[in-house]
């Protein structure tokens, strides 16, 4: 059997990355393969692809907007997802928290660390560019806020932050979730059933 690499590229500040982060845990237990998280910031990749975000772009389809609002209500529906919630501060600025996320896989903390920044934005509906807000957070996770936001103000965490970002755009990333089996590209929740066929299809090679 071979175990293809995959790599999930996210942002915080998408709700659709949110939905996918939930259901990545059973993709993992049926195929055995464990996804690779990446932090990427999701502004940096707009302005690199010279994308913008759907809220923005679609600002003007109302039939599109219904439309997207629908397709994740039945999400939410079919994978019993009852946490989660609309952020009423949403767009949220992720910078600090993307940084974060550098910090923490380089602390140890990154897994409860993502359940900690997930919830609190898609699930608590909190303001996660307010520094107040991410030290409660954090604290509440019983993740050490001092070490992590100073961590998060290296040049390394920022670079590496840089770095993830301009390599997702290099791949042929234009916005999150992303997904990549080997070198194979997935944008979307949608594509969630692409990605573990894909995944099956080259372990059985």
């Amino acid at each position: 059997m071979t175990k293809p690499a995959v790599q999930f590229m996210f942002d915080f500040g998408s709700p659709n990355a949110y939905l996918c982060h939930k259901v990545i845990p059973e993709i993992e237990d049926r195929t055995g393969v464990k996804f690779e998280y990446v932090p990427i910031l999701l502004g940096g990749l707009f302005k690199l692809t010279h994308n913008r975000s759907p809220a923005e772009a679609f600002a003007g389809i109302p039939n599109k907007q219904a439309y997207d609002a629908l397709e994740v209500k039945r999400f939410v529906a079919k994978h019993h997802l009852t946490r989660f919630q609309r952020n009423p501060f949403f767009p949220v600025n992720t910078l600090k928290i993307m940084r974060g996320a550098v910090a923490a896989q380089k602390l140890g903390s990154f897994a409860p660390y993502v359940e900690a920044m997930y919830s609190a934005m898609w699930e608590q509906g909190r303001n996660m560019d307010d520094p107040a807000e991410i030290v409660a957070v954090l604290k509440a996770a019983g993740i050490d806020a001092d070490s992590l936001l100073e961590a998060s103000q290296l040049p390394d965490v920022k670079n590496g932050l840089l770095a993830n970002t301009q390599a997702a755009s290099e791949r042929g990333a234009f916005g999150s979730p992303t997904f990549f089996v080997g070198n194979e590209i997935y944008f979307g929740k949608d594509r969630l059933r692409d990605v573990e066929e894909e995944i099956l299809r080259v372990a059985a090679c």
